[in-house]
């Protein structure tokens, strides 16, 4: 994939033809993340879901809308809280990937309470979305056809499939910034070597 998604430096940077352990690595900005842009996708889908196939009073409109939101909203505050603090970019991109597989059960609800089908992952249906959800940058405007035209059935299923995406991405993303928190430590590690590494030069 072409998208790094912990875009990491081993946690050093040049300075003067020396290896010296940066106290902030760089963060890509998180709109590259492929990981964010699913979930931005999701979350468009999941609004525009709602609004069209959900009772206005329904509770679950908003239970939805927000989870959606909030696997979006985590992955965005993670990325640039990981320029301070690694644990606290692991802590809420684990609050994404349990906002998206919250919001995944909603969806799986809505098929079985209404008898629909929820696709088989290896139907050409599903194939077809894992295929369009590789598209690389990844925007809403790639599914907008299929939301404003298919029937609710469909939308859900599309939903599914891009949540499974995401899911993947973001547990390989969190194995990522673990080993990386292991190898590098946290911020007071880094001080701690930046500062032997003054004193002993």
């Amino acid at each position: 994939m072409k998208k790094d998604e912990n875009n990491e430096n081993n946690g050093k940077y040049e300075n003067n033809g020396k290896d010296t352990p940066k106290l902030l690595p760089p963060r890509g900005d998180y709109q590259t993340l492929f990981s964010y842009q699913k979930s931005e996708v999701i979350y468009q889908i999941t609004y525009r879901f709602c609004e069209k196939y959900l009772n206005k009073g329904d509770r679950t409109v908003d239970q939805m809308v927000q989870t959606a939101r909030s696997g979006k909203q985590n992955i965005i505050e993670g990325s640039k809280a990981g320029t301070a603090s690694k644990e606290t970019e692991i802590r809420l991109t684990n609050v994404a990937r349990a906002s998206l597989e919250e919001l995944l059960e909603d969806y799986r609800d809505f098929l079985r309470v209404r008898d629909f089908a929820v696709w088989d992952k290896q139907g050409r249906e599903a194939q077809y979305v894992r295929k369009l959800g590789m598209t690389a940058p990844l925007t809403f405007e790639h599914f907008r056809e299929f939301v404003e035209t298919r029937p609710a059935e469909v939308i859900a299923n599309i939903a599914i499939c891009l949540i499974h995406q995401a899911n993947f991405l973001l547990d390989r993303q969190l194995r990522s910034l673990s080993d990386t928190f292991l190898h590098n430590g946290g911020i007071r590690e880094r001080m701690k070597k930046a500062r032997l590494q003054q004193k002993n030069s």
